[in-house]
């Protein structure tokens, strides 16, 4: 008993002390706890589902689509099946994307919209519709535009500021006339700036960099935007040339966009222009 005073007096005397091996840890603070797992997205069985993508894209297809929403929709009935790409961010870069599967599968774009988003930014999210008459074109409709967007979003430049867009094809096809009334078959490019001040001063260091010819220019309040603070130079011409144009207006956007935020202007993914 007189061996366990001592040894209580002797704890005693070293907790004053600062404490010993054998002294309980304190308790982490909440500073000092891990971090919890960042949660992965759910996953989804449903058959109508395709896949995700950068831009918050989603892909889906509708093997057999109601009569009713056929009628709403004005879809021709020969399609029975449709594919659907949606975003919030970068409708450039899904339009040319959707370009490709045009030219990749037996299907048809039948819907382009711009809807106004960007997540709050200075542009366009995207709403893309492909028609088919059999449910595996439309399907891969959807799956080749979803591969396409790590590419076509080497081109997008953001900051807290604003954005820079540049896409290049050297043959459009029917998304890109549908969409921006590109030539069929020819090198088609187009330069975009947010603000649209910007934008604008892209459009004129493309025209003036190389010989092409200009097929539109929108800003936000002549019907060729979402009344998005951005504008876009559509121009089409030698594959050479387009890509010169486009060069061109991407060296002088960053330089400009840049002296609006500290963030540094860099690329999405990799540019491939």
């Amino acid at each position: 008993m007189q061996d366990a005073l001592v040894e209580k007096l002797m704890d005693e005397v070293i907790r004053k002390m600062g404490g010993s091996e054998s002294s309980p840890a304190p308790a982490a603070s909440p500073a000092e706890k891990p971090a919890a797992a960042k949660t992965a997205p759910k996953a989804c069985n449903l058959t109508e589902f395709v896949g995700t993508a950068i831009g918050h894209t989603v892909g889906l297809v509708i093997a057999n689509v109601d009569p009713l929403l056929h009628e709403q929709m004005k879809i021709d009935k020969k399609y029975r099946s449709i594919g659907i790409v949606g975003a919030r961010t970068g409708a450039g870069p899904h339009i040319f994307a959707a370009d490709e599967a045009v030219k990749a599968t037996n299907s048809e774009v039948l819907l382009i919209e711009l809807p106004r988003d960007t997540e709050g930014g200075g542009g366009h999210g995207s709403l893309i519709v492909f028609g088919a008459e059999d449910v595996s074109d439309a399907r891969r409709a959807v799956e080749v535009t979803l591969s396409e967007l790590d590419r076509t979003f080497g081109d997008v430049y953001g900051t807290p500021a604003g954005h820079l867009e540049f896409q290049y094809t050297a043959r459009a096809s029917h998304a890109l006339a549908k969409a921006f009334g590109a030539p069929l078959g020819q090198a088609f490019g187009i330069t975009v700036g947010s603000p649209a001040a910007i934008g604008v001063l892209l459009a004129d260091t493309a025209a003036k960099a190389a010989t092409v010819v200009p097929t539109g220019f929108a800003s936000p309040g002549n019907g060729g935007t979402s009344y998005s603070n951005e504008a876009i130079f559509l121009f089409s011409g030698d594959s050479g040339a387009v890509r010169q144009a486009i060069r061109a207006a991407r060296d002088v956007g960053k330089q400009v966009l840049g002296t609006l935020d500290p963030a540094a202007v860099v690329s999405s993914t990799k540019p491939y222009i």
